[in-house]
């Protein structure tokens, strides 16, 4: 049994309807990251310097040293860049992702955050690389963000954004159990659930296009009518999106260093007064919105095929192929993952099995099907799958005239075919499926097979979207 634990397929072609306040075209998500005095600097009792996102292109971290450019440029962030975000955005709702000693270092700051109404989530304990950190320094590391945090700002976050996370960052903050969202996330437009254990965590995923990092990378903004440009773009294309039906969320995220230097926050002031300037626009925070998305779409308790057993697998779904579970035997050894819990992924499963048999298993399953209006259905012998999808169409209730032709259809058929007629009932009406039975039986084996087996697909795809939904 092989398992592939990432979710490729999320919302899929038809995401919900985040049902937005007041009938919101699109949801709007401002973050500012504030990690000035939370950055590695052998002062905070860190190896090095920092080396990430600043004006230094291509900075490395100098070990065992203090890097004085550096620490100026992350200085001007919180001494200039904060005051000059808080004076333009303090008027809308804004999420801090704030390191927790940078927080420490930062008491005339944080009076503001609180004072603009604005959520402070947790960025962590320091601005610093995870990845390599054992699991139990990061739960540890996790923890003392949490303690420090609520000393400082009076409250315990409700949200979590690492950022320089490890593969163990998502799941050690959702057991904790403590947060209303977490955002070490960048799959989708929209919340969505993941479980974790017996937890179902909502995730509310961020950015890192719409951010103004990318003036700090190579391949990233020069100037700040880029980022302008790159925010109404993004808007636009999502506004337009919302106002045909289908309204999703828009994340910005802001540094103090960066968006906070004035080439940069014009750009930026021009983008909010786009978007301020539409109506059917939700300003929010994080914690609104992940309040909001539980209320509107908590989270359901669901059959999860990829997690069943052989044995539970098999009697759910070995009757999906008429009277063959051993293709749904097959099946529970393939690759399957979070993509294959739905109806479409568990029938890509079953087909894959079905597709790649020998032609011999393959024209027994056809076998395995009933004749059509024929003597099992007469004997009440049909399964109960067959049974409803003959019933959908009327073949329960033919004329004799109706059921003659039936009869001599399903007789010269299988003699020249060697196996019964198989259509797709629930895609038919009694008269198409008459039609399609003169019509096919006319057609040389070779095609009639092929034929036969798409059906036979067919009939398995309406069963599990039945099933599954």
């Amino acid at each position: 049994m092989q398992r592939y634990p990432r979710d490729l397929t999320g919302h899929g072609a038809t995401p919900p309807d985040p049902q937005w306040p007041g009938g919101a075209k699109i949801a709007v998500q401002i973050v500012m990251n504030y990690e000035e005095g939370g950055e590695n600097n052998i002062l905070h009792g860190d190896a090095a310097s920092e080396g990430f996102l600043s004006e230094i292109t291509g900075a490395q971290a100098w070990p065992g040293q203090r890097h004085w450019n550096m620490e100026s440029i992350y200085e001007y962030g919180a001494r200039a860049g904060f005051w000059r975000l808080h004076r333009m955005l303090g008027h809308l709702p804004v999420t801090v992702y704030g390191v927790t000693s940078a927080l420490a270092r930062a008491p005339g700051q944080v009076a503001a955050m609180h004072e603009a109404g604005w959520e402070i989530a947790s960025h962590g304990l320091k601005w610093v690389e995870h990845k390599d950190m054992s699991e139990d320094q990061e739960r540890a590391l996790m923890h003392e963000a949490i303690r420090l945090h609520t000393e400082v700002t009076g409250s315990p976050p409700r949200g979590w954004y690492t950022g320089r996370c490890s593969m163990n960052t998502v799941r050690l903050a959702a057991e904790t159990g403590l947060f209303a969202y977490i955002s070490d996330d960048y799959a989708d437009d929209l919340p969505y659930w993941r479980r974790f254990g017996d937890r179902d965590q909502l995730m509310v995923p961020y950015t890192l296009d719409v951010n103004d990092m990318r003036f700090a990378i190579q391949a990233g903004y020069a100037e700040g009518a880029q980022f302008e440009r790159y925010i109404t773009d993004s808007f636009d294309c999502l506004f337009a999106e919302g106002a045909a039906g289908r309204p999703a969320m828009m994340s910005i995220g802001l540094h103090c260093r960066l968006a906070g230097r004035p080439g940069r926050a014009q750009g930026l002031k021009r983008a909010i007064a786009h978007m301020a300037g539409h109506a059917g626009v939700w300003f929010a925070t994080r914690l609104q919105i992940a309040e909001h998305w539980a209320k509107v779409h908590p989270p359901v308790a669901r059959t999860r095929p990829s997690e069943m057993d052989r044995a539970s697998f098999v009697a759910e779904f070995g009757a999906i192929y008429e009277h063959s579970p051993w293709i749904a035997e097959r099946a529970h050894g393939l690759e399957l993952g979070p993509t294959h819990d739905t109806a479409a992924g568990v029938h890509s499963a079953l087909a894959r099995v079905f597709r790649s048999a020998s032609p011999e298993e393959q024209l027994a399953v056809l076998n395995a099907h009933p004749d059509l209006a024929g003597k099992l259905a007469a004997a009440k012998r049909l399964t109960a799958e067959s049974t409803a999808e003959q019933a959908s169409a009327g073949l329960d209730a033919l004329t004799d005239a109706e059921r003659a032709e039936f009869t001599a259809l399903n007789t010269a058929y299988m003699e020249k075919f060697g196996f019964p007629f198989i259509i797709a009932v629930r895609d038919n009406t009694k008269a198409s499926i008459l039609d399609a039975f003169r019509r096919r039986t006319l057609q040389d084996r070779d095609t009639e097979f092929a034929e036969a087996c798409r059906q036979v697909e067919r009939i398995a795809e309406l069963r599990l979207k039945e099933k599954l939904g």
